[in-house]
């Protein structure tokens, strides 16, 4: 990882964040929502809850929730159909107040992204004013809260961003980085999943502090390339830059079930997620996929992919999910439990203008 070739002083990076994104939005849209649980998403037996209120979140509704169980635990739960275009939209708004202060942006999603402002346009000289001024000036123009981590690296701030939500902003200063890492559970950690998190357990490794206490070697034989980058967060240090516009090869999420998957239903509703966070990040970066893939792992941790190629870039979520569909519905019923479920978008470039134009329309 390279070091930052900008300057010799700590970096200023912020974390931001909007607070319940999707479902903030239709609260703002829809005055009689305000106050009350919802959840963006679908209400069907296969819904999965894409995004929930802090009214609904009360109640232990989160994303990536089964809709069935998230209306057994809050029988008031008033479910939204999702409004890309219009996340979209908003999204685009706040990319611009980002870049009144850094040309160094680089999105996750929709609703987050890394902001370098170690050197920045308003010649600022303090990063918690930054952030601060941001947030107002995200309130002012879409009415919506957002919460900001501030610190001197990536992982970091990421981190600070979620310890003052909703509405709020935290500061992690190189003095005290190391010892706010070693605190904390490595399950906490981001970047460390479920199943990364129970390998680290099983290697007793539970806190920071275990992780710190692990030797280099150790950590490469046990977690290969994700190795050194353990050992540094464990002592506070992350050199990833913050790299705008970038078109990566592919975009990936995937996730390790609880249980294992033996029914379609099951699995349809466990991958939903995935296919709004790979969607999520293509739009906040104006990238457009053409192919595909599917990955699979068995309880025996067997390993198959399936994938599929289109011809134009995919114009919408619905598209994504019809296609997931089509690789997912050909390998039930299965033999064995399916213990992961991945989805990767490749074939990425640059949204054409009339992709672009697909992208903006409504969701039939």
């Amino acid at each position: 990882m390279d070091q930052d070739e900008r300057t010799d002083r700590p970096r200023k990076v912020i974390h931001v964040d909007m607070d319940a994104f999707y479902a903030s939005v239709e609260q703002r849209d829809n005055p009689e929502l305000r106050g009350k649980p919802v959840a963006v998403g679908g209400s069907v037996a296969r819904g999965v809850v894409a995004a929930a209120s802090y009214e609904a979140r009360k109640f232990g509704v989160h994303s990536a929730m089964p809709s069935v169980t998230a209306k057994r635990k809050c029988p008031e739960l008033i479910f939204v159909r999702p409004r890309f275009d219009v996340y979209r939209a908003v999204s685009m708004q706040i990319r611009e107040i980002f870049a009144e202060y850094t040309p160094m942006i680089e999105p996750l999603s929709l609703d987050e992204a890394y902001l370098d402002v170690t050197e920045n346009l308003k010649g600022m000289e303090i990063a918690t004013e930054i952030a601060t001024e941001i947030r107002a000036k995200i309130k002012a123009a879409t009415g919506l809260n957002a919460s900001a981590g501030v610190s001197y690296n990536k992982f970091l701030a990421k981190m600070a961003s979620d310890l003052n939500k909703p509405n709020g902003q935290a500061v992690i200063t190189p003095k005290n980085g190391p010892a706010f890492v070693q605190g904390l559970p490595v399950k906490k950690f981001h970047g460390v999943g479920p199943a990364t998190a129970e390998k680290m357990h099983r290697l007793g490794i539970e806190t920071g502090a275990d992780l710190f206490g692990k030797e280099l070697d150790f950590l490469i034989e046990h977690f290969g390339k994700s190795g050194p980058y353990f050992y540094g967060i464990a002592r506070g240090i992350d050199n990833c830059q913050v790299k705008p516009d970038r078109v990566r090869k592919s975009v990936g999420a995937e996730d390790t079930f609880a249980e294992d998957v033996h029914a379609y239903q099951p699995a349809r509703e466990g991958i939903q997620p995935l296919i709004e966070k790979v969607w999520g990040y293509c739009e906040a970066n104006g990238i457009g996929a053409k192919t595909v893939t599917l990955k699979v792992k068995y309880s025996d941790f067997q390993q198959i992919t399936r994938s599929k190629t289109v011809p134009m870039q995919l114009s919408s979520i619905s598209e994504l999910e019809e296609i997931v569909g089509f690789l997912l519905q050909p390998i039930f019923p299965v033999r064995k439990g399916i213990r992961l479920l991945g989805v990767t978008l490749s074939s990425l470039e640059r949204i054409t203008d009339t992709a672009a134009s697909q992208l903006a329309l409504p969701l039939a």
